[in-house]
């Protein structure tokens, strides 16, 4: 089926009359999660405590960003060839419409507003399902269920102090790698040398608010790398781990090296404040587009030498023949 025919045949599945309820049950989700004062006492939507969610306290500031990375990928999924898919809608898609009313409910009697938004993509997705069939819902389930990428989990907050304290050990042994001696006690360092004061690795030199960001776009990176096989999405998508604890901790003992060899108020200050936007992000995107260049057998210099290796053997097999 060319791709003409499958858009005739997406247009003429869905009816007018399925338009008209699919915009209504849309305009009915949308008012039940963005508009509806469930929360805060019945002064909040779900969606206006997820924004107000978005804060340094909870390490999730880049949540803003999820809803237009969802609605970026699922353009970039409806834009994959069908392959003669035939978008006729089932009665199974009100299965998942169910379950994500019944999490709506119950967000709302035990006043936990990340149930409903976490139920949305089911009610989203379980409507695809029914007008367009499952070969459209698989196509929109992960960009819709993306969204869970903008809920702050409390757990992770939990997770800080075990952070602080490998950025700590992590500062002082890079340090020592360029030859500044360092003073470990806690989350506190010093330079032996007493050229500046201590320095304490705070909540917000852990690493955390770095390592949900990154998370985040390794996680949609993996998911667009239609090329690869699926273990190696999965390791680029999981990849923002060794990644960012990594890149946070070259960060960290790059202000002790500033400080001991350059100026120590510059350190503490400038390169302090700085040093993520000018260090941390470019290494850690380095370090997945070299991954991913690896995974896929892209990296430059290696692909040059597959190719000579190949020549090299289809001379000798012809030097063999005669």
């Amino acid at each position: 089926m060319s791709t003409l025919e499958q858009k005739k045949s997406f247009w003429h599945n869905l009816s007018t009359v399925s338009w008209a309820g699919l915009g209504v049950y849309l305009i009915l989700v949308i008012g039940a999660v963005c508009i509806y004062p469930a929360f805060t006492e019945g002064t909040s939507s779900a969606t206006d405590v997820l924004m107000l969610s978005w804060n340094a306290t909870n390490d999730y500031e880049h949540g803003w960003l999820v809803p237009f990375i969802c609605l970026y990928l699922l353009v970039h999924s409806c834009g994959v060839p069908g392959n003669g898919t035939d978008f006729r809608g089932s009665r199974h898609g009100l299965w998942l419409v169910g379950l994500g009313g019944l999490l709506f409910i119950a967000a709302v009697h035990t006043q936990q507003w990340r149930i409903a938004i976490g139920g949305l993509p089911f009610m989203l997705t379980g409507a695809i399902w029914y007008y367009l069939g499952g070969k459209a819902a698989r196509r929109c389930a992960f960009p819709l269920f993306f969204l869970w990428m903008s809920i702050p989990l409390p757990g992770f907050q939990q997770a800080t102090t075990g952070m602080q304290i490998m950025a700590t050990k992590a500062a002082h042994w890079g340090a020592g790698l360029f030859g500044v001696e360092t003073m470990v006690e806690g989350t506190n360092i010093s330079l032996t040398s007493g050229n500046c004061d201590t320095f304490n690795i705070a909540g917000g030199c852990s690493g955390m608010r770095s390592l949900m960001a990154l998370i985040m776009l390794s996680t949609a990176w993996g998911y667009m790398a239609n090329g690869l096989a699926l273990w190696k999405r999965l390791v680029l998508a999981f990849s923002a781990i060794p990644l960012s604890i990594a890149a946070n901790a070259f960060r960290v003992a790059s202000i002790f090296i500033c400080a001991e060899h350059i100026n120590p108020v510059f350190a503490s200050k400038t390169w302090h404040d700085w040093s993520g936007l000018l260090f941390f992000f470019p290494a850690s995107l380095l370090g997945l587009i070299l991954l991913h260049g690896l995974l896929a057998g892209e990296i430059p210099f290696l692909k040059r030498r597959r190719t000579i290796t190949r020549t090299q053997s289809i001379t000798t097999a012809k030097e063999t023949n005669k």
